[in-house]
């Protein structure tokens, strides 16, 4: 129930509300639950989860959706979220394109991905062309706006989630990009920087599930890191945590895109081995790329990556390269967090296993053998769509808050 006075502006919620957003959350997260699970993980008691549960079923959100398998009782009923009930507008961002998807309760893609070129750097514009684009792509779509459960947005840069700023891109001409985005689409923005949400994604439905100490390194334009400490994502003091493509490691005198010199990305992100095939070509190198251009990055590190899984040597020896040079950063990561798993995710893990054996190999040359002889690489299996899955799951981490409820009901009434 929700008493709205005008004159104020203020919202009442009452508990059976955020019961409900709890419950949603869990079963977002879970998949499928029983009323015991939801029951310890709301610390509710199992007659008040089983009298909410019944509710959404009511109202069409939630569905029974079969026995959970035996183990000598009785076998529970387990229940999952209605995958249409709800969608979720996830924004994935980086410094040259913005793809946007929607998603419904099961992270099916609702309504499909599309790629849009949005240049950050030095483009005052950029918060506002994203919101154009986020008006029609929402049009085009079809979906009501109140089935939208809230946008989120993935972006590189100094993201402050508790101000609701970027430091480094997309400065609104006034408030903050959250406020100035939801004044016009009407429903619940949050926002955070791409790398955490690499890692939201991974802890939350990828590798990184179920583990408690985890490094997610997210390859793309930059190398971004994503921490998961004590099962939790860590972001720091003021959300600026894991900018490990500034680490100073290299004397290159390369100036960086921070403004300093010698960082770990002026050695390590796709624009490197973009700019190295390229002057590999220049040369004469023997290799079967062609039409490649700074002009149209994203194209040509599909190439790259492409003509090195089909064995082009030059394109392997690329990556090879800057996969030892990655390796020299997490080396330092070993000594200092001591994870059990690294992840290799973001646009740059397409390549795949060519990844594995140039960092295990800095790795092994770099660390004390007894600091990371328990810490594993993999390879995410999300690839380019861990940070589209990270944004739905910023949206419904903070579905039972207030900040969220308050704006969503809002949306509603008006």
């Amino acid at each position: 129930s929700i008493l709205t006075f005008c004159s104020s502006c203020i919202f009442m919620l009452d508990k059976q509300t955020v019961y409900k957003k709890q419950i949603q959350k869990h079963l977002y997260f879970g998949g499928e639950l029983s009323c015991s699970d939801l029951s310890d993980l709301t610390e509710k008691s199992i007659p008040l989860t089983s009298e909410i549960i019944n509710e959404l079923i009511d109202e069409g959100s939630v569905i029974e959706s079969g026995f959970a398998n035996s183990t000598g009782g009785r076998r529970p009923q387990m229940y999952s979220l209605k995958s249409d009930v709800m969608y979720i507008v996830a924004v994935s961002m980086d410094q040259l394109v913005t793809r946007v998807a929607i998603l419904d309760m099961q992270n099916n893609f609702a309504f499909p991905i599309e790629n849009f070129e949005l240049t950050l750097a030095n483009n005052p514009k950029s918060l506002y062309q994203l919101l154009d684009l986020l008006k029609n792509y929402i049009q085009k779509s079809g979906i009501a706006k109140n089935k939208i459960v809230g946008i989120g947005i993935g972006m590189p840069g100094f993201v402050d989630i508790k101000k609701s700023i970027n430091n480094t891109y997309l400065k609104p001409a006034r408030g903050n990009v959250v406020s100035e985005l939801e004044s016009e689409l009407g429903v619940p923005v949050f926002i955070d920087n791409d790398s955490s949400l690499v890692a939201l994604a991974e802890l939350k439905f990828g590798k990184a599930r179920n583990r408690k100490n985890s490094m997610v390194i997210n390859i793309g334009w930059g190398v971004g890191l994503g921490m998961i400490l004590n099962g939790e994502l860590f972001r720091g003091n003021n959300g600026f945590a894991g900018e490990f493509s500034h680490i100073p490691i290299f004397t290159n005198n390369k100036i960086c895109g921070c403004g300093k010199s010698g960082c770990l990305e002026t050695e390590t992100s796709l624009l490197v081995i973009i700019d190295k095939a390229i002057k590999g070509i220049t040369e004469g190198k023997s290799t079967s790329l062609k039409d490649i251009s700074m002009d149209h990055p994203e194209a040509a590190a599909h190439s790259i990556i492409e003509a090195a899984l089909h064995g082009d040597s030059f394109s392997i020896d690329l990556i090879t390269e800057v996969g030892y040079n990655i390796g020299r950063g997490v080396a330092i990561l070993i000594h200092i967090l001591n994870p059990e798993l690294i992840v290799l995710s973001g646009r740059g893990s397409l390549a795949g296993r060519l990844w594995r054996a140039p960092i295990q190999q800095a790795i092994n040359k770099l660390c004390i053998p007894k600091i990371a002889e328990d810490t594993t690489i993999e390879i995410s299996q999300m690839n380019y769509q861990a940070e589209i899955i990270g944004t739905a799951c910023l949206v419904m981490d903070q579905i039972d808050k207030r900040k969220f409820l308050l704006t969503h009901e809002k949306s509603l009434i008006s």
